[in-house]
């Protein structure tokens, strides 16, 4: 089945602990559609669900109502299918595994032979910029290394979505930057999409070709603001252009109840 669309996400509610006196109504009629090659932020406030519809579009929890679509299936089959990989904010990397053994467990997962597995290990590896590093342990690595061997992981299966949940949220700012600018020649050089959770206005707005600002709980979306920014370079984040959608986006959030402040929310 084909889509022209690389998510798409209609009238998703989810409740936790539906019919008990703790339920907690999460997102409530949240509407979205990603385009193929499209990058995609995710903010609002704390505890408006920005992680919740990140874990839907990764059936890591179904809706209580609505239908979330990966590359024109279910989110289950495209789950099982490995549509997408995913990215958390700690790198998540085994200690007793080196660099290419943990870049290669999804490959060992989906029964990829081990020629054609160290052939794609060794094209992620060089295309976060670790290629010397494949036989170190993540001891041995610094924070945001991990952090880009967790992204060569996640796109070890070529997968057409990338899912990160504030992957550079512990990261030092200048780490952050350089990881921020990595990232985005990887998507364009692979032409995938990506959803990307974050609490950061600047994050949002430099990554960005929309960013969905979401309410508070029960979360919604409140605005979606396009970003055009053309290719960023160094000279990006200090552009007129720049710090006009950071105001834009950070008006959102104010209507939506979020802080207003840099960083907006977590």
């Amino acid at each position: 089945m084909s889509s022209a669309f690389a998510v798409e996400i209609t009238g998703v509610d989810k409740v936790f602990n539906a019919g008990r006196a703790d339920a907690v109504t999460a997102l409530t009629g949240v509407e979205l559609t990603i385009g193929r090659g499209e990058f995609v932020s995710l903010i609002g406030p704390s505890g408006c669900g920005k992680s919740t519809l990140l874990r839907l579009i990764a059936d890591l929890i179904t809706p209580t109502a609505g239908t979330v679509t990966v590359n024109g299936k279910a989110a289950r089959q495209a789950r099982l299918d490995q549509e997408y990989g995913i990215a958390f904010q700690q790198a998540g990397l085994f200690d007793w595994r080196t660099m290419r053994r943990n870049v290669e467990l999804p490959l060992e997962l989906r029964g990829v032979r081990r020629a054609q597995r160290r052939t794609r290990v060794d094209e992620m590896l060089a295309l976060v910029g670790l290629a010397d590093f494949a036989g170190h342990y993540p001891a041995q690595l610094s924070g945001g290394m991990q952090q880009r061997v967790a992204i060569a992981r996640a796109l070890a299966v070529h997968p057409p979505l990338l899912l990160m949940d504030e992957p550079f949220g512990a990261l030092d700012e200048m780490t952050r930057e350089r990881l921020q600018d990595e990232l985005l020649g990887i998507c364009a050089r692979t032409a995938t999409s990506t959803v990307f959770v974050t609490h950061s206005i600047s994050e949002a707005v430099y990554l960005s070709d929309r960013v969905v600002v979401m309410s508070a709980r029960p979360g919604r979306i409140t605005a979606i603001v396009d970003v055009d920014l053309g290719a960023r370079t160094e000279q990006t984040r200090q552009s007129a252009e720049f710090f006009a959608a950071v105001t834009e986006v950070r008006r959102a959030l104010r209507g939506s109840g979020a802080a207003a402040t840099e960083p907006a929310a977590t």
